[in-house]
């Protein structure tokens, strides 16, 4: 039992002794030439391009920032249609329940109505 504790109390000064030479002063200043070094325009133009697209997700971010990185501005008002033509599925059901009632529509004309609301692009349900 004591020979366990011995290797255990040994292996933990190891790892403490491994954790303190990782992080040795030596890795800090290596940090410092690394913050002074001026970067390319390619890499400004990037940072300048992520904070642009800070907000954005998955393709609508990916779009942005190809957009930004080719030079071209935007266009505001696209991506606002955009975010409003985009319903969830939630909405779409809504917006078809909704049509469907104005048209007074009952029965397999609303069954129908409803699948081809539903199957519609968000752009134009």
């Amino acid at each position: 039992m004591s020979m366990r504790f011995s290797l255990i109390a040994v292996s933990a000064m190891l790892a403490f002794a491994a954790t303190t030479a990782f992080a040795s002063p030596q890795a800090a200043s290596t940090a410092a030439p690394a913050a002074t070094k001026t970067m390319s325009s390619s890499q400004q133009r990037m940072g300048e391009c992520n904070k642009q697209a800070a907000g954005h997700k998955g393709a609508d971010h990916k779009a942005v920032m190809s957009a930004c990185m080719k030079g071209e501005s935007p266009a505001a008002p696209a991506a606002a249609d955009a975010t409003a033509a985009k319903q969830t599925p939630q909405e779409r059901m809504k917006s078809c329940n909704a049509d469907a009632k104005t048209k007074a529509l009952a029965g397999d004309a609303r069954k129908t109505f409803m699948s081809n609301c539903l199957k519609a692009s968000p752009a134009t349900p």
